[in-house]
């Protein structure tokens, strides 16, 4: 055999010698008494009599089920290499004696006889084979299958590794070696680990311990919920079941069982009802399915449809399902899922548009490219699925929603990190989640500022990251102010924050802190258990998953806190509930009873009431709104008849507006009024010649403005009134503008600016645009979210993208003169190169597999080599495709600080098996013409006729395809990343490129100390 142990190279003479050894030393008595302390169960190492270099060997076991089973692992380990097959079907290959193979079966099984076979080879030295399969069957029954002498062997003088055409003659007994766990291999069967409690850094006064981290059969944990016994109930990522966990008395997981139903893949869980809800994958489709004890053995054996959603599957999907103070259930989908289309007439949520007065951008990268408003959203319906309304929209994708004691509902949304360095940028943010509310999140440029008055702003903005599960502290054994926070979970960086929320008027207001913190800690999910702990999940695509329990030993009282409220803020929410009991149908006298508070000074009860006259007929209070006489009444009434009145309705608003001149109004006003101008010019189209002129002339006067929002909204209402002179304007206002940011802002609304261009106007414009570095400056708090988790702050993937689509739409605007003139700046910027270019030509070393590197994963904590890991990050061109601080392009992940939430074996995974799990974001998707050709590509955009791909990601190529032509379609298996890139790399090399990503390319880093 040939080891290749680095950790003992010593041990390489003394392993050739092994079976001499074993047969002199140990024989007789001393080996028998070691195979009979082993357990039946206890897999053994067999070969045939006396090893030999380079023999090969098949070995045989026939195995008999009397049912199906519900899992089937398989874990073998050869020195040197193995190939299984069951029922002549290959099963597994293991190439690294040190590491078994571990995988699922169960398709490969079948009810009565079964055989499996194994063609096994010896490079060198000892050898041995040892396998082991785990069968679990229905109620609970278990069965182990174990290499024993109960194995038959023969010589396979052919060396090959298939079976077709086994021996028929010489077949004997396998001859036992020793027990798992004997010398030279050690434990080789010893599963993976999720990252050790001792290594994460938790809140004084805190301690976590992990209790169990998931084996490969039991996937990647991503949802859970609590039963009506206190037992967890987990669900994993891909296909494999769900499981149900019993945990004891002192939180450990004293039984874990297995849910077989037709319902995979959960990212949402709830049990309520007597039901458990499930947002996963079943017979239909990726929808809402209900599962219920029907027979009362604690078993469910019921699947329900109970609500379809078009576009629910993924990480863009249907999400979390909580239970309401009012007996519905709350559902909350990412921007790619559809609104239902039998949603009840009379939701809440009503009327949404993109409402931006200039086209918006779509992504510079096509995701999300063509989608339309409401974007991801919260549904509320009954228990058995009826009657789903649109409660609030206007999210990008929150993976999860909580209600706090007072029955009011949070939410933590995700950022676009496409957008960093953009103005419409929108960070991670936790936010109130009320009847008829808007975040505000469009596709593209089309994002709204949290200031526009028909959206809400978040309670607190927290950064960059992947949000994922929410839970409020309520029911915890933890001190007061920790059992009123909101618990949130970035995936991206590795964290839970503890929210402190506080009453702020009819809404709320937050600050946070770091609870629990690890590297890695993919945190998906939590819950707080029956015992007062909290219990949280790790795991999401692919990664190894892990159950934890954080409890609290520290010498602060734990009993349950009392409810405390400011009377003020307790009135101010009653008053917007009563405002919210009127919204989505027309009730008598609604109208009147909103009326009073559309001047309230709480932004939340001035929202509430809008929405509630905007339920009844706009008959009813169209006049009222014009004759209203109070600034902050009639600029709310007047936004709502901009969105529900009709173009006959436009000039009476827009000459209302004159009875508050800017001017006159204090600085929140100012922004209403331009946006009630925004919404009627967006959803009516622009005004008569007279109303455009008299708009033209005194907005025009107000631009420079003190604020950069007002610069922001008067630029682009001036740029659709195409106002003469704003070309100017703006490209000053652009040079003066002290961040990348409000630069950019002036940048996209001059894409749109016709009528007087001078040529040195269209080169000032285009050229700021063709630099190949804009200004990096970016705002403060900009920076500090980078800072925050530890990485550089950098420009997001798709800026160069936008750029692009920027300088499209400026040379639609220019004559054919000017285009020729202007040639080399409306042309795509040549590519920045990487700073990561590799400084040599390489050969082809070995094409790498997880076998040969994992055994020496652990070398990469010590002693690694920075300026070898840097070049061959280079060499293994990584740059292309993914973005590494502020380097890189955009084709892949952003992998700068990979090492959060991916472990040193998730991050070896991902290089040598980029297709094992693609993100959505950058999976392609492969379409099949009547001609029976295959395109595929990353659609860009989807038009009502064609669809746009990315077919080259790195030259930029695209293809159109017509929909008449499409014959079918679906999603790319391949990762866009090829294989082999690493195979030029040494092993030494390797190990110091996963270095030099961990660190996150800092010399600094212990692993690169000697």
């Amino acid at each position: 055999m040939t080891h290749r142990r680095p950790s003992d190279a010593s041990l390489a003479p003394k392993r050739s010698a092994f079976q001499a050894w074993a047969s002199f030393v140990l024989s007789p008595l001393i080996l028998i008494a070691l195979l009979e302390r082993a357990s039946a169960q206890t897999p053994q190492w067999i070969w045939g009599d006396a090893a030999r270099d380079q023999e090969a060997r098949f070995f045989k076991r026939a195995v008999s089920l009397p049912e199906a089973p519900e899992t089937a692992v398989l874990s073998v380990s050869c020195d040197n290499v193995a190939d299984v097959f069951i029922n002549g079907q290959n099963a597994a290959r293991n190439t690294e004696w040190s590491k078994a193979k571990v995988v699922s079966v169960l398709s490969r099984l079948k009810t009565g006889g079964n055989e499996i076979v194994v063609a096994a080879r010896n490079e060198g030295g000892s050898a041995g084979l040892l396998l082991k399969l785990d069968l679990k069957y229905r109620g609970g029954r278990k069965e182990t299958i174990v290499t024993d002498t109960s194995w038959q062997t023969v010589e396979n003088k052919t060396g090959g590794n298939g079976v077709r055409n086994l021996p028929q003659d010489g077949w004997v007994a396998a001859k036992a070696l020793g027990p798992l766990g004997m010398e030279p291999w050690g434990d080789v069967l010893k599963p993976a680990t999720a990252t050790p409690a001792e290594s994460l850094q938790v809140l004084s006064g805190f301690k976590a311990q992990l209790l169990r981290s998931a084996s490969p059969e039991e996937g990647s944990w991503v949802s859970m919920t609590v039963d009506n016994k206190g037992r967890l109930i987990v669900s994993p990522q891909g296909g494999e079941p769900m499981m149900r966990m019993t945990l004891d008395a002192q939180g450990s997981v004293s039984q874990v069982e297995t849910i077989d139903l037709p319902v995979r893949g959960a990212m949402g869980l709830l049990y309520a009802f007597d039901s458990l809800y499930v947002n996963g994958q079943g017979k239909e489709g990726y929808h809402l399915y209900r599962l219920r004890d029907t027979n009362g053995d604690d078993q469910y054996d019921s699947v329900e449809l109970i609500r379809r959603w078009g576009g629910g599957a993924g990480e863009h999907g249907a999400h979390g399902i909580v239970q309401g103070p009012n007996g519905k259930l709350y559902t909350v989908q990412g921007n790619f899922v559809d609104v239902p289309s039998d949603v009840a007439s009379d939701s809440p949520h009503k009327n949404y548009l993109d409402d931006v007065v200039l086209p918006r951008l779509e992504d510079g990268n096509g995701f999300g490219a063509g989608r339309k408003p409401p974007g991801g959203f919260v549904a509320r319906m009954n228990p058995d699925g009826t009657h789903c309304e649109l409660f609030a929209s206007g999210q990008r994708n929150t993976y999860d929603i909580a209600f706090n004691p007072q029955g009011e509902l949070f939410g933590f949304d995700s950022d676009m990190e496409w957008d960093w360095g953009m103005p419409w940028y929108r960070p991670t943010r936790v936010f109130h989640v009320v009847s008829g509310g808007d975040q505000g999140f469009r596709e593209g440029s089309a994002k709204w500022p949290e200031y526009y008055s028909d959206s809400l702003p978040a309670a607190v903005n927290v950064g960059i990251g992947s949000p994922t599960g929410v839970r409020f502290g309520t029911g915890a054994k933890f001190p007061s102010r920790y059992q009123r926070a909101l618990y949130v979970m970035d995936w991206s960086y590795g964290r839970i924050l503890a929210v402190h929320l506080r009453e702020a008027g009819a809404s709320y207001m937050a600050s946070f802190e770091n609870f629990v913190k690890g590297k890695p800690l993919n945190v998906t999910d939590l819950e707080i258990g029956p015992d007062g702990a909290m219990y949280f999940l790790i795991g999401g695509r692919g990664t190894q998953a892990g159950l934890y329990r954080v409890s609290y030993v520290g010498n602060e009282t734990t009993t349950p806190a009392p409810m405390v409220s400011d009377a003020s803020a307790v009135d101010a929410r009653a008053l917007r509930h009563r405002l919210e009991s009127l919204h989505g149908h027309p009730q008598p006298g609604g109208a009147d009873m909103a009326w009073p508070s559309l001047g309230a000074s709480d932004r939340w009860i001035r929202y509430a009431a809008r929405i509630a006259i905007e339920a009844q007929p706009v008959a009813q209070w169209r006049e009222r709104a014009l004759a209203e006489t109070n600034a902050a009444a009639g600029l709310q009434a007047l936004l709502a008849l901009s969105r529900l009145g009709s173009r006959d309705d436009q000039e009476p608003v827009l000459k209302t507006l004159a009875r508050w001149p800017l001017d006159s109004l204090d600085d929140e006003q100012k922004l209403v009024k331009l946006r009630v101008i925004e919404v009627s010019l967006a959803r009516h189209g622009l005004p008569s010649a007279e109303l455009r002129q008299l708009a033209i002339d005194k907005l025009s006067k107000q631009l420079p403005a003190a604020s950069p929002a007002m610069n922001r909204e008067l630029s682009q209402i001036l740029v659709a009134l195409q106002a003469p002179g704003i070309v100017g304007k703006l490209l000053a206002l652009r040079d003066a503008a002290t961040t990348q940011e409000e630069k950019m802002i002036y940048a996209v609304a001059l894409r749109k600016a016709e009528g007087a261009w001078t040529l040195e106007q269209r080169q000032q414009a285009l050229a700021w645009i063709q630099q190949s570095e804009p200004t990096p400056r970016h705002p403060a708090e900009f920076d500090q979210w980078f800072q925050d988790v530890g990485i550089p702050s950098a420009n997001g993937a798709s800026f160069n993208g936008f750029l692009k689509g920027l300088r499209k739409d400026f040379a639609k605007s220019m004559s054919e003169g000017e285009r020729g003139q202007l040639a080399d700046l409306i042309q795509d910027a040549p590519a920045k190169a990487s700073r990561a270019v590799a400084t040599k030509p390489r050969a082809f070393v070995k094409h790498w597999a997880m076998d040969d590197l994992t055994p020496a994963l652990s070398q990469v904590s010590k002693g690694r080599d920075y300026l070898k890991g840097k070049e061959a990050f280079a060499a293994a061109q990584c740059a292309t495709c993914h973005r590494f601080g502020s380097d890189g392009g955009a084709v892949g992940p952003d992998i700068t600080a990979v090492a959060s939430r991916f472990s040193r074996l998730d991050i070896l995974s991902s290089i040598l098996e980029p297709s094992k799990v693609i993100s959505e974001q950058y999976e392609n998707t492969t379409f099949t013409t009547r001609d029976d050709e295959d395109i595929t590509g990353r659609i860009l955009e989807e038009r009502p006729d064609r669809f746009v791909l990315l077919v080259d990601p790195i030259k930029g190529t695209q293809a159109t395809v017509k929909k008449a032509d499409v014959k079918a379609r679906q999603k790319a298996k391949l990762s866009p990343m090829p294989e082999g890139l690493v195979d030029l790399l040494q092993k030494d090399e390797f190990l110091d490129l996963i270095a030099y990503v961990e660190s996150m390319g800092n010399p600094g880093h212990p692993s690169f100390k000697r």
